[in-house]
This record gives structure tokens, sequence and C-alpha cells, in this order.
């Protein structure tokens, strides 16, 4: 039922990241680039699946968490027979296991057992976790992680909704990944867990990057897949402590990771230095296109997904932060990459304001619609591009196993508390929308933002609203295009601009409808349609 036997199979215990690539290569699993990289293949599962995501319904979950599309229920039992199958089926196969922590800080790393049945899978966990020379000095109670890439489940026999499922039991500390070979699912799997258990303590989990200046002074880089938080927080100014996720307590900052899993959709040398570099001997290419010749990867083949990845270890990173925790951030940007064209490059936000943006999560994204629907099959059948308005609630929706407002109430204590300074930074376009005439914003312009924000530069700027998104802009900041400062001089006009904005407002109103919050946090929020602007 489950596959062949082979009484000849072997356990690979702790090897080291260069045995690991040593049994990838051999093993048929990937190959390596000429810049000394592993590259391999997710095949079709090459986007992270939350619909095949459950969670097993018992005590410790039944009233804590909120169910949904997103978090499905499982039974118990359920969960017994298909680990059992798992199990049986890896035990006819070479595995590879490895002990690890999640999460930096000691006293609240999370000790786990990682097995899986590829060595690739057990190099990104090596990669993306630490491997601490003693392994749980506290003692805590180990997480089991079984890794079956190769299986395929049955929804019929099984209880899933496909042939691939990520299964969390937190009553016995477990994680089932059945299925699936996106390497994203292993650390989206650990993130929700971490998401279940931090707030517990009062620490709250953040999809975020994080970098410290020389004066001590750490920022937050907020925001959606693909808004820039990887890029951004490569700063040769500032130190990186890590491009994703953080937990955020008191006294203290800690990656929740000790390697990064980048996005490298058209990464070139020039552009992307930090990146380019540390794409060496210990990083692995998740569904890159490599030239046979030359074995160079191409970046900008979009063949095999337009969400290739990189993933490789800090210490590849020449300008990283070394010390295991940071202070508290007093920077936090929330950065989107908007395709409308209607968010300014920066805007200054109240702590209110941001724990409304926050729970919003507003981001786009680009969809190739067929103008007829009957004609959808047809070959050169016309397309339109659409932008499609996304509200994924804390930037992280799919890992979110408890209600959003729980992580927005801690969010809305931790800036309070630290009296953090926050900003929303858009990375994506101006002047229109991308598909009707919009132009994009450079990385120079965003970086000079950045800049303005590390120096203090915009604290100091006179400021004026923009209505009906009710953000608070600067008037003027030095290097920055004032078209870029106050989105309306961009438009073809200042009615054009108002009447997208509004329908735009109006769309954050309705989304936010759903969350039971104080005024005060609903007030700073976007509003109603705004009256008519004279000319600027």
């Amino acid at each position: 039922m489950f596959g062949p036997t082979n009484s000849l199979a072997n356990e690979y215990q702790q090897l080291c990241p260069a045995a690991l690539i040593e049994r990838a290569v051999l093993c048929g699993e990937g190959e390596l680039t000429n810049l000394g990289a592993l590259v391999v293949t997710s095949d079709a599962y090459t986007e992270k699946t939350p619909s095949n995501r459950f969670i097993v319904e018992e005590p410790s979950t039944r009233e804590a968490l909120e169910w949904s599309q997103v978090n499905q229920t499982f039974t118990c039992r359920q969960f017994d027979d298909l680990w059992s199958g798992v199990s049986n089926y890896l035990a006819d196969r070479d595995t590879y296991s490895t002990d690890l922590h999640v999460g930096q800080d000691l006293e609240y790393y999370l000790p786990i057992h990682l097995k899986t049945e590829t060595a690739w899978h057990t190099l990104v966990g090596q990669t993306l976790y630490s491997r601490p020379s003693t392994y749980n000095p506290k003692n805590k109670e180990v997480w089991s992680i079984l890794h079956a890439a190769h299986f395929e489940c049955d929804p019929v026999r099984d209880g899933t909704q496909g042939k691939g499922a990520v299964i969390i039991h937190f009553g016995r500390r477990k994680i089932l990944l059945a299925g699936l070979l996106c390497a994203g699912e292993i650390k989206k799997a650990l993130l929700t867990v971490q998401n279940f258990l931090l707030p517990e303590k009062d620490v709250l989990p953040l999809h975020c990057a994080a970098n410290i200046g020389s004066d001590g002074a750490v920022c937050l880089f907020l925001g959606a897949s693909g808004a820039g938080k990887t890029i951004l927080s490569l700063d040769s100014n500032r130190a990186l402590i890590g491009d994703d996720e953080h937990a955020w307590g008191k006294d203290t900052l800690f990656n929740l990771e000790n390697g990064c899993y980048a996005k490298c959709l058209n990464l070139s040398e020039i552009n992307d230095p930090e990146i380019s570099q540390a794409i060496r001997f210990g990083a692995l290419l998740e569904n890159v296109v490599i030239d046979p010749t030359s074995h160079l990867p191409d970046f900008a083949d979009t063949r095999l997904t337009h969400n290739s990845r990189a993933c490789y270890p800090l210490s590849h990173i020449n300008h990283r932060f070394r010390a295991i925790t940071a202070p508290e951030p007093s920077m936090v940007i929330m950065l989107v990459h908007d395709l409308s064209g209607l968010l300014p490059i920066v805007a200054q936000l109240s702590h209110e304001a941001a724990t409304y943006h926050f729970l919003t999560g507003y981001s786009n994204r680009l969809d190739r619609i067929p103008q007829s629907p009957d004609r959808a099959e047809a070959a050169g059948a016309e397309v339109e591009d659409k932008i499609v308005p996304v509200f994924s609630p804390c930037f992280c929706a799919p890992c979110l196993p408890r209600p959003a407002t729980l992580y927005a109430d801690l969010f809305l204590q931790r800036l309070k508390a630290q009296g953090a300074q926050v900003y929303l930074v858009n990375t994506g376009w101006y002047g229109g929308p991308a598909n009707e005439g919009g132009k994009p914003i450079s990385r120079m312009q965003t970086r000079r933002v950045i800049s303005a924000i590390h120096q203090g530069e915009i604290l100091g700027a006179d400021a004026t609203d923009l209505q009906p998104l009710n953000l608070t802009i600067p008037s003027r900041l030095e290097g920055i295009d004032s078209a870029l400062l106050d989105p309306r001089r961009a438009w073809p006009s200042v009615s054009a601009y108002e009447q997208a904005a509004n329908r735009l407002a109006a769309l954050f109103v309705e989304n936010f409808k759903q969350y039971s919050v104080d005024d005060i946090i609903i007030n700073a929020g976007p509003r109603g349609p705004a009256k008519p602007s004279r000319a600027l």
C-alpha cells in the first residue's frame, strides 16, 4: 500500500551539510551549479499550499484556535493512522535526521527532531534553523517532524484534500509533512507552531526582516512575500539580523531562523551583491533553471516557477548580526508592493494606524483574466491584466492559528511600550496602476526613503494628510520627487486618483468590518469617499 520494501534502508543521523550535499548528488536529488550551490526542483509543488494544512483538534487547540479554511480540523485517529502509514513508508527507505533549534533565544527556542526521506530537505532544515553546540540545554519537550516528500496521500483513506498535506498535532508535539516537496512548507509549518506557542509567553512572532545600526537601533521590515523585506534589510551600513521570521518580547528581539529563503527571480550580481555572494557551496537553489553546459543558474528563466528560491545560511552574509538576541525595535517599516499606484512612497503611522494596517495586511497581485470566459482555453485568447487586492492579516494569514486580533493586541502593546516609530513604505508603483501606465518606484528611491527613516530626517519634515486613505505624508524630503511623496501629483488628474483611492478605501473599510477592535484603531484607517479636491 505504501510502496516497496527495502531491507537495506539506512538512517543517516546528524550528517553535516557537506555530507548531505554529497548524498543529494549521489542519489540524484539535485546537482551542483558552477557557483557551488546545490540545485533541486520541486516538480509540480512549487507553491506553498495553505488549503492542505490541517491541525488536530484536541483539548489544547479546541477552544484556542480560529478554525477556518486555513486551520482545518483533523481528528486524532486520522493523524495516528497517517503518521503510522508514513512511518512504515519511511522505514523501507533511506532517511536523514537531525536535531535543531527553532529560535535563537535560549529562553524561547523550540527543540525539534527532523526526519526526512531526502537529503536536501534535511539540508534546508539545517540551513534555516540552528545546530547548537549543545542541543536542548533546558531539556524542553522535543517536537518531532516527519517529512516524506514523495509519499502520496489518499484523500479517501487519509482524510486530506489531495496528495499532499501538512498536519500539526500540538498535543503530541508532532508535525507531519507528506507529499509536498516545496521547502517552504517546513518553515511555514514551524512558524505556525511558534505563532501558537509564543503568544502564551507574551512574545509576538512576526513575518518580518530585521537589521540593526551601529547605534544599536533595530528596525523591523514587515510585509507580504515579495514586498522587499529581504532586499531592503540588506544594508551595508547596518547588520542583518534575519530576513523573514522574528519574535518580539519584552527586552528582546530574536530570529526564529538561522538562514534565509529568499526569492531569486531576476537576481543579479549588480543589483543584489549580498545574495549573489551568498549563493555558494552550502547554499541551495530551488526551482532555478540551470544551463546544461555552463552549469550557471538563469534567474530570469520562469519555466519552472516565478517563485524560485535561494536558501543559504546567515553565515554567508558579511554584514550580519552575530549575537543571538537584539534589543527591541525602535523603528517598524511596513512594506507594500502596491501595484495600484495609490499609496505614497512613505507615510508615518500612529501606533493605532499601524495596528490597523497590521491587521489589514494589504497587498495586491496581478492576475491574467481571459476577456471572454468561453474562450479561456482557446489558443491566442485575449487576456487582460487585473489588479486584485489581497488582505492577509498580520501579513501572515496562512500561518496564524489563533485569532488575528490577538496578535494585533500584542503588536500594539509592544509598539506603545517601546515607543517605536512606524512607517508605511510603498515599494511598488506610482502615477497609475501597473497595468495602466503607472511607473515602478526605483530601488534607489526606496533606499533613500529607508535612509531618511533611519537618520530621523522624516521626523522633522512638514506633513500633510492624504485622504481618503487617511495617511500622514511628508510634504518634502530631500532627494525624493514630490510626485512620489504625494501620489495625487503623479496621476493624470487629481480626480482620477481620488476615484481610484475611494474604491480602495471602501475595500479597506469593508474588509475591516470583521474585526472587533477599539474605535480609535478603526478611525485610524482609511475612511469613506473623500470630497473632491482642488487641483494641486
